[in-house]
């Protein structure tokens, strides 16, 4: 079937990226973060204003492309999404916790999170959380925080008890919520 263009008008173009793994590399870029939800908007919403911060992102659909590309593209950080098809964020994380090439890479839960959903975090190891809907300045904050290795829970972090906050926002070394309210 063909269409023909109007006068002035430009064609539509669909670009697709090779494999199933987005990376842009941003040049100077001050940390890589891999960025894994199922949902393509709030990937991209996540890409979006980590870039724009100077920061590579790479992004997964599910914890199992996770961990299918973790090792390859050697991440500063992860943001996990919890309820995921195939491999959800908090057994991801368990398995990231487990693998002794990846069990000190800092992990943040970025979701809208059940009071258990943070606790199985904590058990698992999982550094900070950061509630949906959220703030962009509070997610990049956080991203940074991680990459500086300012883990938000505590020394050795997991399930330690420090910083057993709600989901509504994440917590820092002292268990201090830096959270909004209602968020």
């Amino acid at each position: 079937m063909n269409r023909f263009l109007c006068e002035g008008e430009v064609p539509k173009r669909r670009t697709r990226w090779a494999g199933r793994t987005y990376s842009r590399v941003v040049s100077g870029a001050s940390g890589r973060v891999l960025v894994v939800d199922d949902s393509k908007v709030i990937r991209q919403l996540i890409r979006v204003n980590l870039e724009l911060e100077g920061l590579e992102v790479v992004t997964a659909a599910d914890g199992a492309e996770c961990l299918d590309v973790v090792h390859q593209v050697r991440p500063d950080v992860v943001t996990l999404d919890v309820v995921m098809p195939r491999l959800d964020g908090l057994r991801t994380a368990a398995l990231l916790r487990a693998d002794p090439r990846t069990r000190s890479l800092p992990l943040a839960i970025v979701s809208a999170c059940s009071r258990g959903e943070v606790e199985s975090g904590l058990d698992v190891g999982v550094d900070a959380f950061l509630a949906k809907p959220f703030d962009p300045a509070e997610l990049v904050r956080l991203v940074r925080e991680l990459i500086g290795g300012q883990g938000l829970l505590g020394p050795g972090a997991a399930g330690d008890g420090a910083g057993r906050a709600g989901c509504a926002g994440s917590t820092d070394r002292a268990g201090d919520r830096a959270g909004r309210p209602g968020g």
